[in-house]
C-alpha cells in the first residue's frame, strides 16, 4: 500500500512541475498567416462540396482517358485497314 501511495504522490508532483505542451505556447505570440481562398474552402464546415469536387475531377479524368484511348484505337484500326491487315488474321 505504501508503494502505491508513493507512486501516486510522485506522479502528482511531476504533473504539477510539468506543463502541457499547448500551455507553453498559449502565452506567447504565435505568428499566424491569413488563409488563402483554397485553404478557406478546405477548412470550412461544408467539406461535402470539396469531396464532391474531387470525385467529379477524378471521373472527368477517367472519361477523358477513355475517349483518348478510343480515338487512338480507331486510328490504329484505320491504319491496319489501309495496310490490308485485320485484327482477326492472327486467330
Amino acid at each position: 500500500m505504501a508503494l502505491s501511495t508513493t507512486f501516486i504522490q510522485d506522479a502528482q508532483d511531476q504533473a504539477q512541475q510539468s506543463t502541457a505542451y499547448d500551455s507553453v505556447w498559449a502565452g506567447s505570440d504565435v505568428p499566424t498567416q491569413t488563409l488563402s481562398g483554397l485553404e478557406q474552402v478546405m477548412l470550412s464546415n461544408d467539406k461535402l462540396y470539396v469531396v464532391l469536387a474531387v470525385v467529379l475531377i477524378i471521373w472527368f479524368g477517367i472519361v477523358i482517358l477513355l475517349l483518348r484511348n478510343d480515338a487512338r484505337l480507331k486510328s490504329v484500326e484505320r491504319t491496319m485497314e489501309e495496310q490490308g491487315t485485320s485484327f482477326d488474321d492472327g486467330l
